[in-house]
């Protein structure tokens, strides 16, 4: 690879641009000039009580400030912006549509989060009408969620892993790499699935469910049907999980330390589990939301893991070894900015400003991380119809993989939160 295509794949691919674009959006929250990110409100019966003046005049700023980066990315990829903006304006709305339905008082309470809705209204789209030529240009589904998942990075704080202690490593890293092996190993050899499907849903068994899929899918270019067939079954068994293990935790009088260790090393999202971790209690939400934290460093490790494996042996074109620069071609780069970004966050920024301050810029991370992955399980929806999805489910194996390791986790999570916490 020459070095002129080297500094053309840093300007003009996405997998970069999803680091320029991370980075970009950290900073200015770290530079104060995003403030605040809106989300509607909880409501009862009247939506219209979700809004305020506020929430929709900040949220239109922040869509603005959007639509300027992504303009760029889109110009400099070879796209066309003027056929972006007004795409991507009305998929941004959608995607606050499906943050609103999430925060209807009941379906908040039963962990119907907003990806769910998200990706709801996208197959319900497709699958009527079809993919909209209005709504193509901005459905850039993997550039929304590596910006996302860097901006997720900046969140994996150091001091919060060691805040557990050995007990906190032992249990989300010992676990892990057991159950994706496992889970990889049954898929393949007893299942007979799919080599790559089978690593999509071991990794979102094993992590944390939508972000790990989709770092692995970019690690092994798995096709979108895979991925969105692993998201939405992830999806759905979380939403039981959620209201299924702290209800097993009051009914057999487990001590809610370790019910809090045990949830956040099962459920597949971190939002459900700050959820679930509340219908115990405050002390066991901060420990399921530590070890998740500490669970998701596994994300850019094993993504790591498996982009060189994949390269070299699984997908290895036979006719020639992969050399390095290959490896690194086809590495996803949002790992790196990933990693670089929590790293950045724990041993440059956070002495310098403190954990309040910190916590603050954060904060806001999340939100923008909110929409963002609002507009990509859009995207996934309206790349998706129903007939893919029922030929990818192969004859009910892919539930029977996910279903099997996700006890296997269960059983062997709960058995080390009792042994490390209890």
């Amino acid at each position: 690879m020459s070095i002129k295509s080297i500094i053309n794949s840093i300007t003009h691919s996405e997998d970069w641009w999803a680091c320029w674009l991370g980075f970009s959006f950290f900073i200015l929250t770290f530079f104060n000039i995003i403030k605040i990110v809106p989300k509607p409100k909880i409501w009862f019966m009247n939506p219209f009580d979700a809004f305020t003046l506020d929430i929709i005049s900040t949220y239109i700023i922040l869509i603005i400030i959007f639509i300027v980066f992504y303009s760029i990315s889109i110009k400099m990829m070879g796209g066309t912006p003027s056929r972006f903006i007004p795409s991507f304006i009305i998929l941004s709305f959608l995607g606050f549509f499906a943050q609103l339905f999430s925060q209807q008082y009941y379906l908040n309470a039963y962990g119907l989060e907003y990806v769910v809705w998200a990706l709801i209204i996208g197959l319900i789209i497709t699958n009527t009408i079809g993919l909209p030529s209005f709504l193509a240009p901005a459905v850039k589904t993997e550039l929304y969620i590596k910006t996302g998942l860097v901006l997720l990075g900046s969140e994996i704080l150091f001091s919060r892993i060691l805040s557990l202690g050995i007990q906190g490593l032992l249990l989300a890293w010992g676990v892990t790499p057991i159950v994706l092996y496992i889970s990889y190993k049954y898929g393949t050899t007893f299942l007979k699935l799919d080599k790559t499907l089978t690593i999509l849903i071991a990794g979102a068994t094993s992590v944390c469910g939508v972000s790990a899929a989709i770092a692995i899918a970019a690690a092994t270019k798995a096709k979108k049907e895979y991925l969105t067939l692993t998201i939405s079954i992830s999806l759905i068994f979380t939403a039981i999980m959620l209201i299924g293990i702290p209800a097993i935790i009051k009914a057999f009088g487990i001590d809610y330390i370790v019910g809090g260790a045990w949830i956040g090393g099962t459920l597949d999202s971190t939002g459900a589990v700050v959820a679930a971790g509340e219908l115990l209690s405050k002390e066991a939400m901060e420990v399921a939301t530590v070890v998740k934290l500490i669970q998701n460093v596994m994300i850019g490790v094993i993504a790591f893991i498996v982009a060189i494996i994949w390269t070299t042996k699984i997908n290895q074109d036979p006719s020639h070894k992969p050399n390095l620069l290959e490896i690194w071609y086809r590495f996803p780069k949002f790992i790196l900015a990933f990693i670089s970004l929590s790293l950045i966050s724990s041993f440059i920024i956070l002495p310098i400003i403190g954990e309040t301050t910190l916590n603050s810029i954060l904060k806001i991370n999340g939100g923008m991380r909110t929409v963002l992955f609002s507009m990509a399980f859009l995207g996934i929806g309206l790349e998706s119809d129903f007939k893919s999805l029922q030929k990818q489910i192969m004859g009910g194996k892919t539930l029977n993989l996910y279903i099997i390791t996700q006890l296997f986790n269960i059983i062997l999570t709960l058995i080390c939160a009792i042994i490390l916490f209890g």
